[in-house]
């Protein structure tokens, strides 16, 4: 069984805000020590702006092609 495309997005954005209040209620120096990338911390960070990203370039390539074909 697979999930739609916003039903993923939607798991996904509250998966990485839950890891990123974890890290800020967890970490004592949070957010300045998070530039290991080992850490959880800077994962909790990346997560929610490469989502918001991911889903542009997602539907900004999904247009190109709808453009493409039409024209």
């Amino acid at each position: 069984m697979f999930l739609s495309l916003p039903t993923l997005t939607i798991v996904i954005l509250l998966v990485s805000l839950a890891g990123l209040l974890n890290s800020a209620s967890v970490e004592q120096n949070f957010p300045q020590g998070c530039i290991s990338t080992i850490s959880l911390c800077f994962y909790s960070l990346l997560l929610p702006i490469a989502v918001p990203v991911y889903v542009f370039f997602h539907l900004w390539t999904w247009m190109g092609i709808k453009l493409f074909r039409h024209n």
